[in-house]
């Protein structure tokens, strides 16, 4: 937990613990789950935790801000979140059952009560979010015709209620037609590992 506990040295020593449990949860259904990447789960504090978390950096949620994780496997960004923001509240949705369990089972080992699960499609969804997270599930384009109609028209934050997207890689021709609405943040900036040097949070206000 030293990467983590560097960049986000305000972490208190339950959050810490939390963060820990994640870890060692993740690689135990690891062993009996593809829930990461065979290949990555070496790398899951960098590579999924720290990358999940650099969304903090970019907007800091108000307490009873509500965020709708879609597409979260298991459990990313929305877990790591809601960790560092314990008075946020977090509905996380993925289509893939098996998955979708992990999170569940991890949040409660964690001991997380901000979070709720809702297995199926996204257009199941009932209810209104201040904003909308997701870590490189489709093009934003499509993921704008999914989620427009959950956003809520009461913002309540510095950063006005809208989608807020992890990405990577040449992101020119996606985000073509979007310019004018569309934020890039280079997560390069926060983060200094060499995974982040093409990595993106993309930001579009509803």
């Amino acid at each position: 937990m030293d990467i983590i506990k560097k960049y986000f040295p305000e972490l208190s020593e339950n959050q810490l613990q939390q963060f820990d449990q994640l870890m060692k949860l993740y690689h135990e259904w690891n062993k009996k789950i593809n829930v990461i990447s065979r290949k990555d789960i070496d790398n899951l504090e960098v590579n999924h935790l720290l990358h999940s978390l650099s969304i903090v950096k970019f907007v800091r949620f108000m307490p009873l801000t509500t965020v709708m994780d879609v597409g979260t496997g298991g459990g990313l960004p929305g877990l790591p979140l809601a960790i560092y923001f314990p008075e946020v509240k977090f509905h996380l949705v993925d289509r893939v059952g098996k998955k979708l369990r992990v999170a569940q089972d991890i949040a409660e080992q964690a001991g997380l009560t901000n979070v709720s699960f809702q297995h199926g499609d996204v257009l199941e969804v009932k209810g209104k979010f201040d904003f909308v997270v997701s870590r490189a599930v489709m093009p934003l384009g499509d993921m704008l015709k999914l989620v427009r109609r959950f956003i809520s028209p009461d913002s309540h934050n510095a950063v006005p209620n809208g989608l807020i997207s992890l990405k990577g890689g040449d992101l020119e021709a996606e985000l073509s037609r979007y310019k004018k609405n569309v934020l890039v943040d280079e997560i390069s900036t926060y983060f200094k590992e060499d995974f982040f040097k093409t990595k993106k949070i993309v930001y579009y206000p509803i």
